[in-house]
């Protein structure tokens, strides 16, 4: 069958494209080589926020567009996503002094249009009531703003099952690309990573949403590329609720520059940062000790009554942000967060770089392109709409997960691991290789039927 265009990467940015192509009557088909945002898109520090920190670097255009996505998701898709007000402490001698501070989130809030509930600040006094546990020496105060939280992975979902909603649109996991033939119509070789099948596939066009891997695989496809990416590896780790006494969300900056967030959710504590150079394999990259022990420090320089130790972590993650590489600058904590769009033919787009609040926008700019050159109206304003399909389980609800619901989601959500059901389907927290037992069933039980899914 010939598509009109074919996106290979089903993280957050291919889900936006496929969304945004289907809803505006493409037929258009997604190849992920894993499950769906199985890579960096499930690696996030699971905010939608205008990035507070790069205002330093002066990228107000991208903080306004962040903030303008923040504020539009959590109107579009509220059981994914939840606003919560976020506590920047200042101690004396600090990067940020509480002036600069107040200043900062004024700014903040006047790139959203004053959409953010107000900002403000917290004295000493007060911020100790609400975080007992944190270091109260030289401790001046915090600065106080609003942002968002979200399930990524399940948006990112949510996206595909969106799009599938429109009869001309299919997205499928697991399936390598092989090859790319490039010509007038682009020839892909496939093979299902799980069965073992190959086919050929064709389209009029391709986008590369590969995110971190794309420098290497148009090298591997042999598609003219100039490496592109500056890879950062973002840490995180999720910690025992009662490891902390926390009022709510905070951000942590770090002797070295870097910032943390520690942010409350799910019955859980997040806690990550990025700007972590990269030094392994990057699929399936895993927080290292080393990864663990530097979060791990962080907390306890800012909490030091609260011990916090490896016995309280209940999992980490690590994932690959795709920044794109600047001749002026090697420094990750000073590189661009703005997206851009590559043409390595003329019928072939790349989109990499970009922040993950922005996705929807990124794909405007590539779609609003592309669209009509398939003889096509764009309509941007497709997008604007409420995700039509949510999840069989949500996110930030109780949950009662029984064995009807979970053979609803193999049924229609497409899991093919236990992985992918457990982490993206379920949204659950703990290593999956602890789980001998769900819904009342065993593993293997599970695992059984998502062979024949």
């Amino acid at each position: 069958m010939l598509h009109d265009v074919i996106i290979i990467g089903g993280g957050i940015n291919g889900a936006g494209l496929f969304r945004d192509l289907a809803l505006n009557g493409v037929n258009v088909l997604l190849l992920e080589k894993g499950d769906f945002s199985a890579q960096t898109s499930q690696g996030s520090s699971k905010m939608l926020h205008g990035g507070i920190r790069y205002l330093e670097n002066f990228d107000f255009a991208l903080v306004q567009e962040a903030l303008e996505e923040k504020n539009l998701w959590l109107k579009l898709a509220p059981h994914l996503c939840s606003e919560r007000e976020f506590h920047l402490p200042v101690y004396a001698g600090g990067k940020w002094p509480l002036p600069f501070v107040r200043l900062g989130l004024f700014l903040y809030d006047l790139l959203s249009h004053f959409q953010n509930k107000p900002a403000g600040h917290a004295d000493k006094d007060t911020l100790l009531k609400r975080y007992p546990q944190i270091n109260p020496q030289g401790l001046k105060g915090a600065g106080t703003y609003f942002d968002g939280i979200v399930d990524d992975h399940k948006l990112a979902l949510e996206c595909l099952w969106d799009g599938e909603l429109e009869k001309q649109a299919r997205a499928l996991n697991y399936q390598e690309v092989l090859s790319v033939e490039r010509g007038e119509i682009v020839k892909i070789t496939t093979r299902d990573r799980l069965s073992g099948v190959i086919q050929e596939r064709q389209a009029r066009f391709v986008i590369f949403a590969t995110g971190p891997f794309t420098d290497e695989l148009m090298k591997q496809w042999n598609i003219p590329w100039e490496p592109s990416l500056l890879p950062s590896k973002g840490i995180h780790l999720w910690i025992n609720e009662s490891a902390l006494k926390l009022h709510g969300p905070m951000v942590l900056p770090s002797q070295d520059g870097r910032v943390v967030f520690v942010i409350p959710q799910r019955g859980s504590i997040l806690v990550g940062t990025t700007e972590t150079p990269v030094d392994q394999e990057m699929f399936n990259i895993k927080a290292t000790e080393a990864d663990v022990v530097y979060l791990l420090k962080v907390l306890n320089d800012y909490f030091p009554g609260a011990n916090v130790q490896h016995k309280d972590i209940l999992n980490t993650f690590a994932a690959i942000r795709p920044l794109v590489r600047s001749a002026s600058s090697s420094d990750r904590g000073k590189t661009s967060r703005t997206h851009r769009i590559f043409r390595p033919s003329h019928n072939m787009y790349a989109l990499l770089g970009g922040k993950y609040t922005t996705f929807r926008r990124m794909a405007q700019d590539v779609c609003k392109e592309l669209v009509p050159r398939l003889g096509l109206p764009y309509n941007p304003n497709m997008t604007l709409n409420p995700l039509r399909r949510p999840s069989v389980v949500g996110t930030f609800t109780h949950r009662e997960v029984d064995a009807e619901k979970i053979e609803e989601i193999i049924r229609t959500e497409r899991p093919r691991s236990f992985e992918d059901l457990v982490h993206r389907r379920l949204s659950w927290l703990m290593p999956s290789e602890n789980l001998q037992e769900l819904a009342g069933k065993p593993r293997a039980y599970w695992e059984e039927r998502l062979k024949h899914n």
